[in-house]
């Protein structure tokens, strides 16, 4: 690939929107570590991005979507190619009685501003720090919701460039899986299917739900939020403390003492580091318990 050159095709297709080159990526992401991008291209409209999804294919670069990176592992070398990330793709509103939001915005944002517009459903997502793209894309859930629960429909567009709305069997929800997941599609905008609640009790709702994740999770640290889905009929993390892992280190990877759901990087961690712990943690889990845990966080980039 001719970095230069497609640095310079880039500023040329997304001139409202940021492309950076050799950018490192570890201030992009929640675990505060991972290598550099070639390219980092932030588009400011939908234009700008479909332009980059279709340069792309037509000059078959690799691709990789990157939101806030709050459930995500970049490994120490990189990511070669074009990093597409959507944080800047952030608006919100009501459509025909329909509350919209584009994939960039904050799936924390989108519950508060349901609350403002006193429409529920969404409280349960008041602390998932993710995107709406990446909610979308791995049907993010905490305390009993999903997104599959909420959403009315799907804009996306096609790694060849189309854009097409996407509802019902077509999103292909799963636990922590959809069709965003397994296909060439990135999302655009989500619709919500809310519908009209007391503010107060919509309020008094994600008062609770915060007061359970801030006494619960070690967010004064680093990390990727929860690393392992949920085995069947068990939970990670008390299998985790089971097999008195909490405290475990490799590097400046942790396995919390708080919860042991979560990894923290507690001093200076790198990838390496990190996927290290996430792979003994596995491989002592299977020992005592013969479960197999799968990770819920995406591990991406060149070693």
């Amino acid at each position: 690939m001719n970095i230069s050159k497609i640095y310079e095709d880039l500023q040329q297709l997304v001139p409202t929107g940021i492309v950076k080159r050799g950018e490192v990526l570890e201030s992009h992401v929640f675990t505060r570590i991972g290598g550099r991008a070639d390219i980092l291209a932030a588009p400011a409209t939908y234009e700008e991005l479909q332009s980059i999804v279709t340069y792309a294919r037509v000059n078959e670069i690799p691709l990789t979507v990157l939101g806030n990176g709050s459930n995500v592992i970049i490994r120490d070398g990189g990511i070669r190619g074009i990093v597409l990330q959507t944080s800047d793709l952030t608006e919100m509103g009501l459509r025909d009685n329909v509350l919209y939001a584009q994939c960039g915005a904050k799936i924390i944002d989108v519950s508060r501003f349901a609350l403002e517009q006193q429409l529920a459903g969404l409280e349960f997502a008041c602390g998932i720090p993710g995107t709406v793209g990446g909610a979308l894309y791995m049907n993010a859930g905490a305390y009993g919701g999903e997104i599959k629960d909420v959403l009315e429909s799907a804009l996306a567009i096609s790694k060849a460039g189309r854009i097409v709305t996407l509802q019902g069997e077509e999103l292909e929800w799963g636990y922590r899986k959809s069709v965003f997941a397994s296909s060439e599609f990135i999302v655009l905008e989500a619709r919500f299917a809310l519908q009209p609640g007391d503010p107060a009790a919509i309020q008094a709702a994600m008062d609770d739900l915060t007061r359970q994740r801030e006494s619960k999770q070690p967010l004064e640290y680093p990390s990727c939020g929860s690393v392992f889905k949920r085995p069947p009929g068990r939970f990670a993390g008390q299998l985790i403390q089971e097999s008195g892992l909490q405290g475990t280190r490799i590097g400046g990877a942790e396995v919390s003492r708080k919860h042991a759901g979560f990894i923290v990087n507690t001093d200076h961690a790198t990838a390496k580091d990190y996927i290290g712990l996430i792979q003994h943690v596995q491989a002592t889990v299977k020992n005592k318990f013969g479960v197999e845990l799968e990770t819920e966080v995406e591990i991406i980039g060149e070693e």
